[in-house]
């Protein structure tokens, strides 16, 4: 079995920082006139760095075709209701160049796109509030006119055929005017969705955009993520937040398959440590010597984790497996999620390890509580539960 480690990783970690530094980084800002100001000033904002290595240009979009840059590594279109956006947008995806659409009338520039023949694929629209895949469907005029009406023929249809006595039609007939009701009354939340916009871009909505803007980029930008985050700081978060998740899930799963006694102790351990110093260096925070080693010995305390997993294991043998995989998930979410609140709140190397200590702590302590719960099923509850536990705990102190 492939193990969810690879330990060179983790010492790579530590030094990645002043490899991503040292990256060149190019993106072009294309500004629609007919953007909202405050999402044209926010995502300019955004994207001002003073790295040394980052290029960022910025000009306005019009009808001419834009000639992409060769070095960019992606492009930001701030999109308003112009009718060539979905086309602009086109051409430099055709060049190879990932292409991020920000607006805050997400509803508005697809419906334009789609109209003048040049949809913007899924994802690539960026606003302060995601709209579900089938509402956005159902908010483009021309969908609405032409699917609405294939869906009416279908019901014509089905309910002649049920006239004629045919059962199985009128499972069908019943079947079609759901789907028109559906479609109706995701269009009608669509139109209100749309009459919305734009998007008043307050402290939420800002901060909702920034989440998305980062974690598009991390998405597209993969090998250069770590630069793009030491870059501009909105990036920050969004990839922090993907270290903790993924690792999380990995050590999760190294408590559902681990069957060797003592293997899962420095799986778990690594991965963890691979995780904060990740964290770490998405904030610009490298550690010296000697906060690696503190850093060490604290995550080294997942052997705690490993005990209390262990423990009540043996109180509910039936369902080990999923209190490992529980302690295991909810351990390594505390430690990252109070690392990321750490950094957010302005917190520099110096008290990092002191943190981590006090999630790893308490997630252990809530996890233990399980030990004494009467049923299995309240055991796994609490194990599953640790790590929100663990982080309102920290939060509180």
């Amino acid at each position: 079995m492939q193990l969810p480690i690879d330990i060179p990783a983790v010492l790579k970690a530590a030094t990645d920082i002043e490899e991503a530094a040292n990256t060149p980084l190019s993106v072009s800002v294309l500004i629609d006139d007919t953007a909202p100001g405050d999402v044209v000033g926010h995502v300019r904002s955004a994207f001002a760095s003073a790295g040394r290595r980052t290029r960022v240009t910025i000009s306005y979009l019009d009808e001419r075709p834009v000639v992409p840059y060769d070095a960019d590594d992606m492009a930001v279109i701030v999109a308003g209701t112009s009718e060539w956006v979905g086309a602009q947008a086109a051409r430099l995806r055709e060049a190879g160049m990932p292409v991020m659409v920000a607006t805050t009338m997400p509803s508005l520039v697809r419906d334009m796109a789609d109209a003048f023949g040049a949809p913007i694929p899924e994802g690539d629209v960026v606003s302060p509030a995601e709209v579900p895949s089938r509402v956005r469907e159902a908010a483009s005029g021309v969908a609405k006119r032409a699917g609405l009406g294939k869906i009416a023929g279908g019901v014509r249809g089905a309910n002649a055929d049920a006239a004629a006595g045919d059962k199985d039609a009128r499972v069908r007939a019943a079947a079609a005017g759901a789907a028109a009701s559906d479609a109706g009354a995701e269009a009608d939340a669509a139109d209100e969705r749309a009459a919305c916009e734009p998007i008043e871009l307050d402290e939420a909505a800002a901060a909702a955009l920034d989440a998305h803007m980062g974690e598009w980029i991390i998405d597209a930008c993969a090998p250069k993520k770590l630069a793009f985050a030491l870059a501009f700081p909105f990036v920050r978060k969004p990839l922090s937040v993907d270290a903790v998740n993924a690792t999380s899930l990995q050590n999760g799963a190294v408590g559902l398959v681990m069957f060797i006694p003592g293997a899962d102790l420095p799986i778990m351990t690594l991965n963890q440590a691979k995780m904060l110093l990740q964290i770490a260096a998405a904030y610009g925070c490298p550690l010296n010597g000697e906060r690696i080693k503190e850093l060490a010995a604290v995550v080294g305390g997942a052997f705690m984790c490993r005990n209390v997993a262990r423990t009540l294991a043996g109180v509910v043998p039936v369902l080990g497996w999923a209190i490992r995989a529980g302690v295991g998930y909810a351990g390594t979410q505390a430690m990252g999620r109070a690392a990321i609140e750490y950094f957010e709140a302005g917190g520099d190397i110096v008290g990092f390890a002191s943190v981590v200590q006090k999630a790893r702590d308490e997630a252990v302590e809530v996890a233990s509580t399980a030990a004494a719960t009467p049923t299995g099923q309240r055991v796994l509850a609490a194990a599953k539960s640790a790590a929100g536990s663990a982080f309102d705990y920290v939060r509180a102190k």
